[in-house]
């Protein structure tokens, strides 16, 4: 029982890790239909972002502080990311609205470029980030089963983005323009909705959610240039699996796919475990196309 309880929570665990990757990706998928392959390269802006406010503590600031650090290094990692996107967004992706394979290969070079620009100013060699001192142990429910208060930590951080994200979406005038924008862009723009200061602000934000999923990443092991393309993949089938632009597909998606790979994973191997994910996942979109959710509408263009 405490293999099988251990085995669940390194699902739930690797769920919340994909689920906060996923999250902006699917706003963003959702709303602009840009298939953007630089958003793991956002992962490891927000990844370097915790390490660069560790160093920062660690020269800086009290030892007896230092565990501050990463309370720091969140809103951190948020903001960057959330910057890079914005400027990426008004540079770049604006002016790709309705191309979708340009938009593929233009963000698949920007992640090469941001990747080279990642190894020559940190270097090509992986760094390690210190969890604080509050992070480390783990909470003991029998001899045999210890759950990490790392990823306890990770776990309470996806879901409390959830709610913020569910509150801005479904309880604010911001997010009713959103989903607006989602269901059909051309009668939100005739309503007076600007779309291209909402494309924008969408954009930034779900780059910004992927620096916050990267700097969760940085507690669980080292970080480097590629650190975001480990998990691009996964992240876009959570988003089509779970339904293009619905936060609860998101959940449920990325906690299908968490449970179910490492379910897949401990009874064969890490290799073949991929293969059976990837295998049922087809096998439900012939079924089912749309998703878990789909958007519910009289008429969709």
């Amino acid at each position: 029982m405490s293999m099988i309880l251990s085995q669940l929570f390194n699902g739930a665990s690797l769920s919340s890790i994909l689920l906060l990757i996923a999250l902006g990706l699917s706003i963003t998928f959702g709303l602009m239909n840009v298939i953007n392959m630089a958003h793991g390269e956002f992962i490891m802006i927000g990844a370097y972002m915790a390490y660069l406010a560790q160093q920062f503590f660690q020269k800086n600031v009290p030892h007896e502080y230092f565990s501050l650090y990463y309370v720091v290094a969140i809103p951190l990692a948020f903001g960057v990311a959330f910057a890079v996107g914005w400027l990426l967004e008004v540079i770049l992706i604006r002016h790709l609205y309705g191309r979708p394979l340009d938009s593929l290969l233009a963000t698949w070079g920007v992640s090469l470029v941001m990747q080279q620009l990642a190894r020559t100013i940190f270097g090509a060699q992986n760094v390690a980030v210190q969890a604080p001192a509050w992070l480390e142990g783990g909470l003991k429910i029998n001899a045999d089963l210890i759950l990490p208060y790392k990823r306890l930590f990770i776990i309470g951080l996806a879901a409390f983005c959830i709610v913020i994200i569910y509150f801005y979406l479904y309880r604010s005038k911001g997010g009713r323009k959103t989903r607006a924008v989602m269901q059909n862009r051309n009668m939100a723009a005739c309503l007076g909705i600007s779309t291209r200061k909402l494309d924008a602000q969408a954009f930034a934000f779900g780059s910004g959610m992927a620096g916050i999923a990267g700097c969760a990443l940085s507690l669980l092991g080292s970080i480097g240039p590629t650190i975001g393309s480990n998990y691009i993949v996964d992240a876009f089938m959570v988003v089509v699996l779970g339904g293009i632009g619905q936060i609860a597909g998101a959940v449920a998606g990325a906690l299908g796919i968490g449970v179910f790979n490492t379910a897949f994973e401990y009874l064969t191997s890490a290799s073949l475990g991929k293969v059976l994910v990837f295998t049922l996942i087809i096998a439900f979109l012939q079924w089912r196309p749309s998703g878990l959710v789909s958007v519910k509408s009289r008429t969709l263009d």
